[in-house]
């Protein structure tokens, strides 16, 4: 009989992350700069650093493996996948979503009859952001001239047009076929082909029955292929999120175990665990373009099978940034799921990627500066860092039908820079620029993607509800306070005034209480060492 893990709720869950992602493009080539590496002291360098492998256990490259790589790959292209957009139950009834895939703009919201709908968030008229405008009698509306659309993307009515004259054919949005499966809400991103659905993910922990589940959103300011080497990267767990919740210490730091059943044109597979635990073995599977599962079976105490399942869909949002949905489910529900609210455990998801979001986001301005391969970079542990080797020779046999990526043994950076479009302004704006990603800087009126305000809050009904709510009772509290104070000045008798200020201070109290809530689901988590 196998005993259960130590966590299974989903707190425990999100510190034994585990991931993979897509990203790649263009022929196989090397960069100047790794040309450049190869060059004089290039072979002098990797002798040197191979002598330290071979003592460390280092994942080295073999000479060659370029070549073996390409010849086994066949080929692939990223539009002709599904791509997560957003949980279903998120997408609000009366506001259009503006979503990005790589370098393509959507926008996503529900016709009159409650249907997702999908475009190119671009109007034909005058290349306005369609995700600007507003749903009106379930036609989408342009904000500019007033345009409206139907759920195929049709031009349906042009106020400025005569009356009797016809809207012209070309007046249409370009229209993108979407899915709604098990929650989550998929995009096809092909022009030339009908959705492949035998290409639609389908996790089957989800069909069980009794299985429960937790999903959250989180916008982040790195690339999806960065975002997902540390989410498949359970050495870094212990270190990196200490004590942020009950299962999680340094001390647990050891090196792990890697099994590697599987890899194929569209991915990998294997197993893991840590070494003090060798029973306890997580099946780990990586599909393109862009999800990973995370599936821990065991048998408990009782003799029943449980399962636990985590899910990373990372959906690439443009240069440097990403877009995660989470989802943590079991067949056995964690007794803190039954006490504590929900708000609770999206906030410290957000904890836990601000704990991560100095170095990752350094580490994807490294790899566009320097124009390396990762093999050149990174010194890969097999007791450690298997799966992102293994995520980085996907990317190299891939690559060629990708936008942009950073393989292992090859690469093709982004040919143009990222266009930011929205950004904090004034002073924010220059301290935010000389500290990238660090977490600490911007206010809810900027738009500021190290902000947890823009990078969860916005995106998730429940904690907007619950800030609205704490927000309101903040000031409830607050007047109420001012006003038992202003009571009690004017009570006749002492016994009136003691009450009328113990009231006053309660009711002081409560609205801190409200106002300490709301700033904890809003405010970045920043580390006391890292604190000014």
């Amino acid at each position: 009989m196998t005993t259960p893990p130590t966590a299974t709720g989903p707190l425990a869950s999100l510190l034994l992350r585990v991931s993979a992602a897509a990203v790649a493009v263009a022929p196989r080539r090397k960069s100047p700069a790794a040309a450049r590496w190869a060059g004089a002291g290039g072979s002098r360098r990797r002798r040197c650093r191979a002598a330290v492998v071979e003592e460390a256990g280092v994942l080295l490259p073999k000479e060659g493996d370029e070549e073996g790589e390409e010849a086994a790959a066949g080929r692939y292209d990223w539009r002709e996948e599904w791509y997560p957009l957003h949980l279903s139950n998120e997408v609000p009834d009366d506001a259009a979503l503006p979503l990005t895939v790589f370098d393509r703009q959507l926008v996503l919201w529900r016709d009159g009859n409650g249907v997702l709908r999908c475009h190119e968030d671009r109007c034909p008229h005058r290349l306005a952001k369609l995700s600007e405008g507003q749903i009106v009698d379930g036609k989408l509306e342009c904000l500019y001239h007033g345009w409206q659309f139907d759920g195929e993307g049709k031009c349906v009515n042009i106020p400025q047009l005569p009356e009797g004259a016809k809207i012209p054919r070309s007046a249409c949005a370009r229209n993108y076929e979407v899915r709604d499966s098990q929650g989550v809400v998929w995009v096809w991103m092909s022009d030339a082909n009908p959705p492949d659905e035998g290409k639609l993910p389908w996790f089957e922990p989800y069909a069980r029955a009794g299985f429960t589940d937790l999903s959250t959103v989180h916008e982040l300011p790195y690339d999806h292929s960065i975002l997902l080497e540390n989410l498949m990267d359970p050495a870094h767990v212990p270190i990196s999120h200490d004590r942020t919740d009950w299962t999680a210490k340094r001390e647990d730091a050891q090196p792990l175990f890697f099994d590697v059943t599987e890899r194929t044109p569209r991915g990998f597979a294997g197993y893991w665990g840590r070494t003090s635990t060798p029973h306890l073995r997580n099946l780990l599977r990586f599909e393109a373009p862009c999800v990973l599962t995370n599936t821990l079976e065991y048998t408990d105490k009782d003799g029943t099978e449980q399962c636990f399942s985590a899910h990373f869909l990372c959906r690439p949002a443009g240069q440097g940034k990403s877009m995660l949905l989470v989802r943590f489910g079991s067949t056995l529900r964690s007794p803190l799921a039954k006490v504590l609210p929900t708000w609770y455990f999206h906030q410290n998801a957000c904890k836990v990627f601000e704990q991560d979001m100095g170095f990752l986001s350094s580490q994807n301005e490294v790899l566009l500066r320097e124009k390396v391969p990762t093999r050149e970079l990174y010194l890969n542990l097999r007791s450690s860092d298997t799966w992102v080797a293994e995520y980085r020779k996907w990317m190299d046999r891939a690559g060629h039908g990708m936008p942009y990526y950073f393989g292992h043994s090859t690469l093709s950076p982004p040919p143009v820079p990222a266009v930011v479009e929205q950004a904090p302004a004034g002073a924010v704006a220059g301290i935010s620029a000389s500290f990238p990603a660090k977490g600490g800087v911007g206010t809810v009126h900027a738009p500021n993607p190290t902000n947890r305000y823009f990078r969860h809050v916005v995106h998730c009904k429940g904690c907007r509800a619950t800030v609205k709510k704490y927000t309101a009772l903040k000031k409830a509290f607050a007047v109420l306070a001012a006003a038992a104070v202003a009571a009690a000045v004017l009570a006749a008798t002492r016994q009136w005034k003691a009450v009328l200020l113990a009231a006053s201070a309660v009711l002081a109290a409560a609205s801190y209480a409200c106002d300490a809530l709301v700033s904890l689901i809003t405010t970045n988590f920043i580390r006391t060492h890292r604190r000014l």
